[in-house]
């Protein structure tokens, strides 16, 4: 599957592709190769018809998303291809810097995706990207704690019994609670379980924003997130946490549970391959749906991932979108789970034998983005991300009677203009 002509960076047309094909640029997000291999293998079977030569983006979402919205607002016609984080996508199909996705090609990558990635890919009910990876957060768990506490992970369990399990056995509950992007993946996920969403109104002017952390569903997830941080059941080191320091958390003495991303599996067992961490660990870890608020109703789960966008200013918007349906076939996105980790999100790419070796929890990946909740979908999604960060950070100062109408009242403030980040 893999071509032969793919070099990291830029690639140079190979097989029968000729080198008068038009030249088209897939602007990537930093990752162990795949997508340079898969626009070769485009660039390949693509028959001379177009080639694909790869720009890797930096390597922070928001450096991402702030050079892309630049130059779109250019006009800059460079841009045929996006590799696009799922939260930035209302702010660049809003103002038109999208080229609208034709309804055939709807109509084709829709195919058998999972409801999350359909969900992050879909703007004012119009699907305006290609879905092309997924990802979510599962909990992962210590069999050897989880039965110390006495809990059936065969059942789904609550925050509530996480919560009472890390204060008996000593141990601490693998979190984000780091002022970044991570800790509003956590505030969303908290949210959306409850029942509730962040933004109400997300098409709405900037000044008319309705927020929905004044809510029972706001005021369960600052409960949580204050419950954690005020008793320190998430360590120590919980304010400066982030998705690798969890995992470093949950791999030591006091590891017991964690919500965290897949990559978690592939790095430790590579580790255990390196002679740094035991094979007792892996044996010990479990894996389950991310915990509910509320019992006996489904996780709203973390969404992530990445689409594809074509730029509304290229030159070859119809080439890019025959090259995009080559980049997210089932076959392309199974090969990129399986060798760099990255969740597909078509359905049929985790009956691939490749993924199913690689990660023996793909069936649960698969089940928690069918019901994942995307992160609030507005064209002001920065200022809403960063607003929560501002506002429920450190998780210790995190109160269910003042941090909602506290964080409310911030963001709405700087979406009228009345205050800055």
């Amino acid at each position: 599957m893999v071509a032969a002509c793919a070099v990291a960076g830029t690639l140079a047309a190979c097989g029968s592709s000729g080198s008068g094909a038009p030249l088209l640029t897939w602007y990537i997000n930093p990752d162990n190769g795949g997508q340079a291999t898969i626009a070769a293998e485009c660039t390949e079977s693509a028959d001379g018809a177009y080639r694909i030569q790869t720009s890797v983006l930096p390597r922070d979402a928001s450096s991402q998303r702030e050079q892309l919205a630049r130059r779109l607002a250019a006009k800059d016609s460079s841009i045929d291809l996006m590799s696009l984080d799922p939260p930035f996508i209302p702010e660049l199909a809003e103002p038109g810097f999208l080229a609208p996705l034709p309804d055939d090609v709807q109509t084709r990558v829709s195919k058998d995706v999972v409801a999350g990635a359909l969900a992050g890919a879909t703007w004012k009910d119009e699907l305006v990207t290609v879905p092309f990876w997924a990802n979510t957060q599962l909990l992962w768990y210590r069999k050897s704690v989880a039965a110390a506490a006495g809990l059936d992970m065969t059942q789904p369990v609550t925050w509530d019994q996480l919560i009472d399990a890390v204060r008996t056995q000593d141990v601490y509950l693998g979190v984000q609670g780091t002022k970044a992007e991570s800790l509003t993946v956590w505030i969303n996920a908290l949210v959306a379980s409850a029942g509730g969403k962040i933004v109400e109104n997300p098409t709405a002017p900037a000044e008319d924003v309705q927020l929905g952390l004044e809510t029972d569903a706001g005021r369960e997830a600052a409960r949580i997130i204050g419950t954690i941080g005020k008793e320190g059941l998430g360590g120590p080191g919980l304010p400066t946490e982030d998705e690798n320091a969890s995992l470093s958390v949950f791999q030591g003495d006091k590891g017991s549970f964690m919500v965290n991303w897949p990559f978690v599996w592939s790095a430790t067992t590579a580790a255990v391959a390196d002679g740094t961490l035991p094979q007792s660990l892996v044996d010990d870890i479990g894996w389950a749906i991310y915990p509910q608020v509320t019992a006996g109703t489904p996780a709203g789960t973390p969404y992530g991932g990445i689409n594809l966008g074509v730029g509304a200013f290229s030159k070859y918007t119809d080439l890019a979108f025959q090259a995009a349906e080559c980049i997210a076939t089932p076959e392309h996105q199974a090969f990129y789970f399986a060798t760099n980790g990255n969740p597909a999100s078509n359905t049929a790419a985790y009956a691939d034998p490749a993924v199913l070796e690689a990660y023996p929890m793909a069936d649960v990946i698969r089940q928690s983005l069918e019901q994942a909740v995307p992160r609030p979908q507005t064209p002001y999604y920065n200022d809403v991300s960063i607003g929560l960060q501002q506002t429920w950070h450190p998780p210790s100062s995190v109160d269910p009677d003042t941090t909602p109408t506290t964080s409310t009242d911030f963001i709405t403030a700087v979406l009228r203009g009345e205050r800055l980040l």
